[in-house]
């Protein structure tokens, strides 16, 4: 979903700061499942992935999907798949593949970290089959070589180190652009939730400019203040309302 997609940009910074990756309990594997709503209406579910791989590589797979009423009216499949290096996180690609209603999309971006450019292949099609090319788009955007894409930062900010509680500005490519973000540490507050009751670190990413938070609402984020860093709950204020996504089933490494 687009709207699922935009809280994943949430989490779309390279830390200045950040605690060993490497030691990340996601490193070994895991299974984060969400439950999606809209105000009192439940919309869908979403599934993120965490899959070790040869050579230093580990890949990410986030799939969303509507549920209902929502998935009768506007029916929702979406897919995207990210390899990335175990040691630094910064990703080698990043796939997207949309179904949304009417609209089916499938977009790739190359990190060429050597070369300093993200490459962008997008095509939308007339049709979920993706035979018939309604339009398509190559662009090359500049990047400094740091940069990740929406994916992969959604696992690296979880080992930033929050204590100093200050705001931070980084970077990430999403679409055709190179953004800069910022990310306020709100604090720490207490979240219940299905699985019961986490004391969590509250972060709001912010984008400068004229990119999607601009018009979008706030946007906050709750993460365990632990050593697993799950994010159990993300709101986002949208044109009428509010979507919510709550952290139901988690899974990492061996540990459920």
């Amino acid at each position: 979903m687009k709207w699922f997609a935009f809280l994943l940009f949430a989490f779309a910074f390279a830390p200045a700061f950040a605690a060993d990756v490497n030691k990340a309990p996601w490193m070994e594997g895991e299974r984060l499942s969400y439950s999606l709503s809209w105000g009192f209406f439940s919309a869908g579910s979403a599934d993120m992935n965490a899959i070790p791989k040869e050579n230093r590589k580990i890949e990410f797979e986030s799939v969303a999907r509507n549920n209902g009423a929502f998935k009768t009216i506007y029916p929702v499949a979406d897919t995207i798949h990210t390899l990335a290096d175990s040691k630094t996180l910064l990703p080698d690609y990043f796939r997207k593949i949309l179904n949304e209603g009417s609209y089916f999309n499938s977009s790739l971006i190359r990190f060429d970290r050597h070369g300093q450019k993200a490459i962008l292949s997008d095509s939308v099609f007339f049709d979920s089959r993706r035979k018939n090319v309604k339009s398509h788009v190559d662009t090359t955007i500049a990047i400094k070589g740091y940069e990740h894409c929406i994916v992969s930062a959604f696992y690296l900010v979880r080992s930033m180190d929050f204590s100093a509680k200050k705001d931070s500005y980084f970077a990430a490519v999403s679409g055709k652009k190179r953004y800069t973000l910022k990310v306020i540490v709100h604090g720490k507050e207490t979240v219940e939730t299905g699985l019961g009751s986490f004391r969590c670190i509250k972060v709001e990413p912010v984008l400068g400019g004229d990119g999607i938070f601009k018009t979008s609402g706030r946007l906050f984020i709750w993460i365990t203040d632990d050593s697993r860093r799950l994010p159990v709950l993300m709101k986002t204020e949208i044109t009428i309302g509010s979507i919510r996504a709550e952290l139901t089933r988690f899974k990492q490494g061996a540990s459920e």
